[in-house]
């Protein structure tokens, strides 16, 4: 299926899943950066993800990191095991 890129207020259209290869531990270094980089900076990093409709891209600002999930503006949560790529 297509990678689409869509909004943060679409996130919670979509039923999140699992990757296919879970890469919670290698992505917590840049997961930790973009925190600071939308805390401190205000900028935004382009996250991909699964879903059961294929992957989805978003440009959001990421507000926090926690051992499973990370948090976007508005409530939004992604858990870990989901994301494919990230880019800052």
């Amino acid at each position: 299926m297509e990678n689409t890129l869509i909004s943060k207020e679409d996130i919670g259209r979509y039923h999140i899943e699992p990757a296919l290869e879970n890469k919670t531990e290698f992505w917590r270094k840049e997961l930790s950066y973009a925190v600071r980089l939308g805390n401190e900076f205000k900028g935004k990093t382009v996250l991909t993800f699964q879903t059961s409709d294929g992957p989805k891209t978003v440009e959001t600002t990421i507000w926090s990191l926690t051992d499973n999930y990370i948090h976007l503006k508005g409530g939004v949560t992604i858990p870990l095991k989901s994301i494919i790529e990230i880019h800052f």
